[in-house]
């Protein structure tokens, strides 16, 4: 009886987990999508999923001329988490602050939840990535539990 209800309570406790996704699409034809989270790298374009929030992720298709934190590249930034309280939820943009610059058309969309919400930036003068810390108007937020995160390159 006790090992049923174990087994009960940890099925429980598994569907309700936390759970995010990163999915690259690269459409063009050349480059490496490549995520790093806490530091390291955790995909090089293949799906990434935590068991729990995705916090500092940065996000950039490495063409060989982008540095380890994407530096002289477009890069995304998100952190996917689940809401506690209203305005905690996941935020994601697109930064060319410097060291970073415009790289390929890069573009991100939340799914799984607040789908249709995000951002493509399509050349270096997009007013849809921060150019300069304080457009924080670019940040595209998602206040539901468990929300996905597609990055696409060169759509």
């Amino acid at each position: 009886m006790f090992k049923t209800l174990l087994l009960l309570v940890a099925a429980v406790v598994a569907v309700n987990a936390e759970q995010h996704t990163v999915h690259f699409d690269n459409r063009c034809g050349f480059g490496t999508p490549t995520l790093i989270v806490g530091g390291r790298v955790v995909s090089t374009g293949g799906d990434f999923t935590a068991g729990g929030s995705i916090s500092g992720a940065i996000a950039y298709l490495q063409t060989g001329a982008c540095g380890f934190n994407g530096e002289g590249c477009t890069m995304v930034e998100t952190t996917l988490r689940n809401p506690t309280s209203p305005g905690s939820g996941s935020s994601t943009d697109i930064t060319l602050i410097p060291p970073h610059s415009f790289s390929v058309t890069t573009g991100f969309g939340y799914f799984n939840g607040c789908d249709g919400v995000g951002q493509d930036c399509t050349n270096g003068g997009c007013n849809t990535a921060f150019h300069q810390p304080s457009d924080t108007f670019v940040q595209r937020a998602c206040q539901v539990n468990n929300v996905n995160l597609a990055i696409t390159f060169c759509d």
